[in-house]
């Protein structure tokens, strides 16, 4: 089994940045598609991008493209989302996920789920 624990969220203003880190243990996830998802309050959980065991990078969500930016760190065993020029529309929950299978970005498909952090932007 893994475990996934998120850190690095809180209250930020417009415009700022906050990196989070997704701190995996149990097993080593170099092999793993690594995901970030978030949830705002009364809306579904959605993908925000995602990165392959070689590094491949994946999103489909426009309004984060060339702001959201996704990493890993093998030897740490840590996923990073480092996110810029954040906007009153980004508070969310962010979760951490981890695929074993591969690049798949699917809510439902994910096998490991960190618990989240919290996100608020102040305008």
């Amino acid at each position: 089994q893994v475990q996934l624990v998120e850190s690095g969220g809180g209250l930020v203003q417009a415009g700022g940045s906050l990196r989070l880190s997704c701190a995996a243990s149990g097993r080593t996830i170099s092999s793993y598609a690594m995901g970030w998802f978030r949830q705002a309050p009364g809306k579904q959980r959605e993908f925000i991008v995602g990165i392959t065991w070689s590094g491949t990078t994946t999103s489909y969500t426009d309004s984060v493209k060339g702001r959201f930016t996704i990493s890993r760190d093998n030897a740490k065993n840590t996923v990073y989302l480092q996110m810029n020029s954040l906007k009153p529309a980004d508070p969310a929950v962010y979760y951490c996920a981890a695929n074993v299978y591969g690049g798949t970005w699917y809510v439902d498909g994910m096998d490991y789920w960190g618990k989240g952090t919290l996100v608020t932007v102040s305008s």
